[in-house]
């Protein structure tokens, strides 16, 4: 195939969820004249808010910080199901006119960039048919989680289990658990979201078996001051206070959970002693041994999960797994829960850039000999950029602040008749993980991730209020970006 026979766009888009959506939405307002596609592996819109179908999936961040900075979220609640999600995803993609640009059925598993044209040749398949198309800038918005597979540890005695094992990423249609005994092995907000809906929705008995505690954190599932401020204020000017409260709270805490972790902790089993019943054994099953925020803090509407612990339709275990039996699991301790259906909420995988290859000029891009500029770019990879969340805060909030940068830097090139960027790297920059994150999905993965750097522009934050100044405000002429 030659360049000139292939569709080619100034901008490509890779992934058409949540990400990819806004992405593609502030392009169209900011660049109106610039070409753009979206290639999206399946065949709907919606990325992990079309794919995850598990009862109750919800966000597990407040829909105002969640919901895009330039499109308001008009649901009642913070804590969103999935279907609200999805259908306020799609209604922006409708309002912007995004929809008509994506290409559906498309796996790029490939992107060649050439200095010599200054394009990216993007292949892989459509369908099952070979694909190619080219761009003059790359974007990749596909998140970081693997589609094709969740994380499930290897479990002895698994094929010996006669009832029915799921993992929540492929929930199967018309899972029958009514009445039934089921065991949600996990802890992390999968599994606190599965337990509750599960024994409110006809399972027999719901038991969270967990190797160790996590952090639960009850929140009204209603923002009564967003309501307050719906009523007063033009719906904009109450979206935007909404918003900047909620992130002044949750960096508040992130915050506070660094420099006063006991004191946090204590505030936190507080409120879990005061939602379970007296007597209730919080120690062992909601005492995590990590500070607050060394993992990600699971939020549960209006103490959902507590409620059912105290009604008696749920319970927790905390135990190792020796094995699976016949009828169940048997514990380290020699005891034998009996389950007719296990769900496995034990994680996902972490895959960068959705496992699409990179080359320039030929050579291989091997992403941890790389370094993350601003967490959104890569050193040495030209016309590239990428769209990854926050660990301690929504993932919408960085999103939007990497599509506006993305804007500035292709305003920048038009200004000064460029047509190249890249990060160039500093031998002198101490290397260090990508994330400095506990989870188990970061942990495994950390190896096969760029590197980020000890100072600025290299250094990932987490940090919303500084990522404004430095991603929003800051100049993109920094010294560090080349332009050609």
């Amino acid at each position: 195939m030659t360049h000139d026979r292939l569709e080619h766009v100034d901008v490509l888009l890779v992934g058409a969820g949540l990400s990819g959506i806004g992405a593609a939405c502030q392009l169209s307002r900011q660049h109106p004249q610039r070409s753009y596609a979206i290639l999206e592996r399946r065949h709907a819109s919606g990325g992990t808010w079309d794919l995850f179908r598990y009862p109750g999936v919800r966000s597990d961040s407040d829909m105002f910080t969640l919901g895009y900075r330039f499109k308001p979220w008009r649901g009642e609640k913070a804590l969103a199901d999935g279907p609200s999600i999805l259908a306020y995803v799609r209604e922006t993609a409708r309002e912007y006119g995004v929809d008509e640009h994506v290409r559906y059925g498309v796996h790029a598993t490939s992107a060649s960039w050439d200095t010599d044209t200054a394009r990216w040749t993007v292949t892989g398949t459509r369908d099952g048919e070979p694909f190619a198309m080219t761009c003059d800038f790359l974007w990749c918005t596909s998140g970081y989680y693997d589609y094709d597979r969740g994380f499930t540890p290897p479990f002895d005695g698994v094929d010996d289990f006669r009832g029915v094992v799921v993992h929540p990423q492929h929930w199967p249609e018309g899972l029958d658990y009514a009445g039934k005994q089921v065991l949600v092995i996990g802890s992390g907000a999968t599994a606190v979201t599965l337990v509750p809906a599960l024994a409110g929705s006809g399972a027999g008995h719901v038991t969270m078996l967990q190797r160790s505690p996590t952090y639960v954190l009850a929140l009204p599932e209603v923002d009564r001051i967003a309501r307050g401020l719906r009523r007063l204020l033009p719906e904009r000017a109450s979206y935007t206070l909404t918003r900047w409260k909620n992130v002044a709270v949750a960096t508040g805490l992130y915050q506070l959970s660094q420099r006063r972790p006991d004191l946090v902790r204590a505030m936190i089993r507080r409120a879990t002693v005061k939602a379970l019943p007296e007597g209730y054994d919080v120690d062992t099953h909601f005492k995590p041994v990590y500070d607050p925020w060394d993992q990600r803090l699971c939020l549960v509407p209006d103490g959902d999960l507590f409620r059912s612990l105290s009604r008696g339709d749920a319970s927790v275990v905390t135990a190792t797994i020796d094995r699976f039996t016949e009828q169940g699991v048997l514990l380290g301790s020699g005891e034998e829960l009996e389950a007719d259906v296990v769900v496995t909420a034990t994680g996902l995988n972490l895959v960068a850039f959705g496992g699409m290859d990179l080359v320039v000029d030929g050579r291989p891009v091997a992403l941890p000999d790389t370094m993350a500029y601003k967490a959104l770019m890569l050193s040495g990879v030209p016309n590239f950029a990428y769209t990854i969340g926050y660990t301690n805060a929504s993932w919408t909030l960085k999103a939007d602040l990497v599509a506006e940068y993305v804007c500035r830097v292709l305003a920048h090139l038009d200004e000064h008749g460029q047509r190249v960027v890249v990060p160039v790297d500093d031998p002198a920059v101490e290397r260090r993980p990508f994330m400095d994150f506990m989870a188990g999905y970061v942990l495994r993965s950390l190896d096969q991730l760029p590197k980020q750097g000890d100072v600025e522009p290299w250094r990932l934050r987490q940090n919303y209020l500084y990522d404004v100044r430095s991603i929003r405000r800051a100049p993109i002429d920094d010294g560090v970006l080349a332009f050609s």
